[in-house]
């Protein structure tokens, strides 16, 4: 017995010695005949699509102070790797850069991924910003990494998962206008953006009440690519662009069309902003006047960097409360300076004072530059805290919208004080203009 005992044991060690070899070799994660995933990912999707210049690729990038993120080759996984974000909603959310083996908890995966309904915040927009977005291919062998540890070495993913080259997309779904009762839609109706340009377009519409209603509550949508979404009202009525029509910004041949230039500045800003997915409410009791029958102006901004064309299509819906409900008349704010220059090359800091002509309440702030802006300050002009810092951001593609739960309350004189650093990266002098090779310098807001 002791004999038989003695066989079946031996039997049973050999076959474990055999067995376990062969799970090891099954869960491998360094073939050395395959390509490191994490190489994969830096040489076929980071490198060519996110470590670009302007973009990723170094922290002399104009962008870089919105993102404090580099995708080069020497440090883009030690920046990736359980490394917080920028990104407010994010962070709030528990969400790091790349949580190994949480793809849900990766802001890589999120910014990817166009395809709605995997998150509820807003992570910003899809990457990368105005070119083609991923192929489904490339997300799955994001996310498939992440999913197995995002390890720097071995190879953990299938590659033929990238032969899937169908590009993410995401159906736009129009908003739907509020009931009659509760306010009006306005839009720009679809249009075409070719390869490999940007197109600024603005429409005339006249709104449909026939008696002033007071708006308490701006909801916008636009399509991928739209850099702002804003509507404006004319300061003066008397000469106005033609209604219901398309009007460009550029010529054919790129160069300024000098009407729609002088019908600009005849703008009111009332509402939008860079974030064309976006909710305003003021606070209660406050509403924008809307008089019967007004013309405003709608002004929608795309770029495309990709060589197939895109369509532009924005929407935006004004909600209104009864005249009853409305203790205080909101105003805008369109505080700008149209006059600065940075040097080639050179960092440097603007500072502009502005001031109001009668005692003010500020219940919201907001602002406006272009790539090269790196930080937007506001401060108060005046008073009891006069230099105090009330605004600042960091990101130019979808900038802080500030809704101040306590007013800012100025007197006749005081004001707002802008402090606006940009990095000049290029080898030109860059001055205020309106193109995305230009530069801005707006303060917007609500005052009443």
């Amino acid at each position: 017995m002791k004999f038989i005992a003695a066989i079946v044991f031996i039997i049973a060690f050999l076959s474990l010695s055999f067995l376990i070899p062969s799970c090891k070799k099954n869960t491998s994660t360094n073939d050395a005949t395959k390509k490191d995933s994490w190489t994969i990912i830096q040489e076929k999707i980071l490198t060519p699509s996110c470590a670009l210049s302007g973009c990723h690729a170094s922290a002399t990038d104009a962008t870089y102070a919105q993102h404090n993120l580099v995708l080069s080759a020497s440090v883009a996984f030690d920046n990736l790797i359980n490394k917080p974000s920028k990104n407010a909603a994010a962070n709030a959310d528990g969400i790091v850069r790349v949580m190994p083996g949480d793809y849900l908890k990766s802001l890589l995966y999120h910014k990817v991924d166009c395809q709605a309904g995997h998150h509820a915040a807003n992570y910003g927009a899809t990457m990368p910003l105005n070119g083609a977005w991923l192929s489904l291919g490339q997300i799955e062998f994001i996310k498939q990494w992440i999913f197995k540890g995002a390890p720097k070495r071995g190879s953990v993913v299938d590659e033929s998962l990238l032969n899937n080259t169908t590009v993410c997309s995401q159906p736009f779904i129009p908003l739907d206008p509020p009931a009659a009762a509760d306010g009006f839609q306005l839009k720009i109706d679809s249009f075409t953006v070719n390869p490999n340009t940007e197109r600024e377009v603005f429409v005339r519409r006249n709104t449909t009440n026939t008696s002033a209603v007071y708006v308490n509550k701006f909801v916008l949508r636009g399509r991928p690519n739209s850099h702002h979404f804003v509507l404006y009202g004319f300061q003066n009525t008397t000469t106005l662009p033609a209604v219901n029509t398309l009007r460009d910004l550029y010529n054919s041949d790129g160069t300024i069309n000098a009407n729609t230039f002088i019908e600009m500045q005849n703008h009111i800003f009332l509402g939008g902003g860079t974030d064309v997915n976006a909710t305003y409410t003021f606070p209660t009791g406050v509403a924008l006047k809307i008089p019967a029958n007004t013309s405003l102006d709608l002004n929608a901004h795309y770029f495309n960097k990709q060589t197939t064309g895109l369509t532009g299509e924005n929407f935006i819906n004004l909600y209104t409360v009864p005249q009853a409900a409305v203790v205080k008349e909101a105003k805008s704010i369109n505080f700008a300076n149209l006059n600065f220059s940075i040097p080639a090359n050179q960092r440097k800091t603007i500072t502009t004072n502005f001031t109001f002509a009668n005692a003010v309440t500020v219940i919201m702030l907001t602002s406006h530059f272009h790539k090269m802006g790196e930080k937007f300050v506001i401060k108060i002009l005046g008073g009891p805290r006069n230099g105090e810092t009330v605004y600042e951001n960091t990101d130019w593609q979808h900038p802080l919208a500030l809704n101040l739960t306590t007013p800012i309350q100025l007197n006749a004189g005081e004001g707002l004080t802008s402090v606006v650093t940009y990095n000049n990266t290029s080898n030109k002098t860059v001055n205020f203009g309106l193109t995305s090779e230009d530069e801005m310098n707006i303060i917007f807001g609500y005052y009443y």
